[in-house]
């Protein structure tokens, strides 16, 4: 069942997540956050790093549509330079 908590606003625009959520939830100092706001409605979903072997997953994902659509590394550092100014 969800937990249902009140908080308020600061004036620099911190916002406490409330003990009981945060324990909930296993949320600690330093948790990162996506902020979608909408009209009147906020959500926060935490979101975490990947793991080095999830990394290592996305990263051979990446290589192999790369070489899908004939991309090779210099053009990607290329694009790098590019997108650096």
């Amino acid at each position: 069942m969800s937990t249902i908590e009140t908080t308020k606003m600061s004036s620099k625009g911190q916002v406490v997540i409330p003990e009981t959520i945060r324990k909930k939830l296993g949320l600690k100092a330093g948790s990162q956050f996506i902020v979608v706001g909408d009209r009147d409605v906020v959500i926060l979903k935490s979101i975490e790093p990947p793991s080095m072997n999830e990394f290592d997953e996305i990263l051979d994902k990446a290589r192999t549509q790369a070489r899908m659509v004939g991309l090779s590394e210099s053009d990607i550092h290329e694009a790098i330079k590019k997108a650096r100014g």
